[in-house]
């Protein structure tokens, strides 16, 4: 049975949610193509696209950012999540991750914030665990607008321009 999600933990979920779409999950399949799951039909993209990888960088190369608010949160912070890519049988999911800890030995435990599509016997609210070497981005909230989100970005163009509006309207701008 999964586990309850904590209050912070439904703010991280709500957070990616606008509507009826879920923005998060990242598949690499057989295809060799980037798969976000939601509520609506799938956006695909492929693996060697510009754009999300260009996304994956800029949520690695501002991790400081995260884990500097996650040590201190202000406040105003709340709902601090990694997105992990874990290796699966079809190659790999990228997949959100909260209630993170890190652990005495260098590596890091969470919750599956997402459901996964090719995690064998794991589901949402799951414990996982994972190293700094497999995060692909991150996010957490500041006055209820997303920080971070890199990887979110470049699926907005597939989705209805509502539902992308109101995802963008959550964002925070620099």
């Amino acid at each position: 049975m999964a586990a309850k999600l904590s209050q912070p933990m439904k703010w991280v979920v709500l957070a990616a949610i606008t509507g009826v779409c879920v923005i998060g999950i990242l598949t690499i399949g057989p295809t060799h193509e980037v798969v976000a799951q939601d509520r609506s039909p799938i956006v695909t993209v492929p693996t060697a696209d510009a754009e999300m990888n260009a996304a994956i960088e800029r949520g690695r190369a501002t991790l400081s950012t995260f884990w500097s608010s996650y040590g201190s949160p202000k406040p105003s912070e709340a709902g601090h999540a990694l997105k992990v890519r874990f290796s699966t049988r079809k190659g790999g999911e990228h997949i959100w991750v909260g209630d993170v800890k890190k652990q005495p030995d260098g590596t890091f435990s969470g919750l599956l914030a997402n459901e996964p599509r090719d995690l064998a016997g794991k589901r949402a609210g799951d414990k996982v665990a994972f190293g700094e070497a497999d995060i692909s981005d991150w996010m957490f909230t500041r006055n209820g607008k997303i920080v971070g989100g890199e990887t979110i970005k470049p699926t907005l163009k597939s989705l209805p321009k509502a539902d992308a509006d109101a995802i963008r309207a959550r964002m925070e701008q620099p």
